[in-house]
């Protein structure tokens, strides 16, 4: 999963829960998130703390298949990209991005779905998001999906779309990988495939 000599990627289960952290951070979305906002339905998301999101992902990363995979630029945790099977999230099950747009069974896990990118303030614009793609791409391989799904924004029809609004990546960083339109739902959001 190394991309160059400074930036690697590991698998989540691999890496030090201190590094997890690093990337997650301490305010902004991520740090509130921990990418569990896909898992659960929006109550019980609503009501939840920071502390019980990070202990929820920290359980997670126990498990297999791995939630994700983290970015080093050198020795540095730099970025965070979440993938398992699709069926791990229920919420997006309910999307209607994924319901209008995918032709796929919600019940079916060898569909697995890209659902959240991280990368840290600083560190942005470095092909981190590129590197964490080609990763989960290898580790959904790995863990024998049939079909990769990802949800992007089309940052051509949603121009100037801050940062926070480009957590599930750009139609533009998926078809450098290889990923091909399936369907546009709406006009600035896409189903992108991947066949395994």
């Amino acid at each position: 999963m190394t991309t160059d000599v400074a930036l690697r990627t590991v698998s989540v289960a691999e890496v030090p829960w201190d590094d997890v952290r690093a990337v997650f951070g301490t305010r902004g979305d991520p740090a509130s998130c921990w990418c569990q906002w896909f898992k659960m339905p929006n109550a019980e998301f609503k009501t939840m703390t920071k502390d019980a999101a990070s202990a929820r992902l920290r359980e997670q990363v126990t498990r297999q298949p791995a939630p994700g995979v983290i970015a080093y630029l050198g020795d540095e945790a730099v970025g965070w990209c979440a993938v398992e099977p699709r069926p791990n999230y229920s919420r997006l099950l309910r999307s209607k991005i994924v319901q209008a747009g995918s032709p796929e069974p919600m019940d079916d896990a060898s569909v697995w779905a890209v659902t959240c990118f991280v990368v840290r303030v600083g560190f942005r614009r470095r092909g981190i998001g590129g590197a964490l793609l080609d990763a989960v791409i290898e580790q959904a391989r790995a863990g024998g999906a049939r079909l990769l799904e990802g949800y992007p924004v089309d940052v051509a029809q949603r121009q100037g779309a801050p940062s926070a609004e480009l957590y599930v990546g750009t139609v533009t960083l998926f078809q450098r990988a290889g990923f091909t339109v399936t369907a546009r739902p709406k006009p600035d959001r896409a189903v992108m495939t991947m066949k395994l």
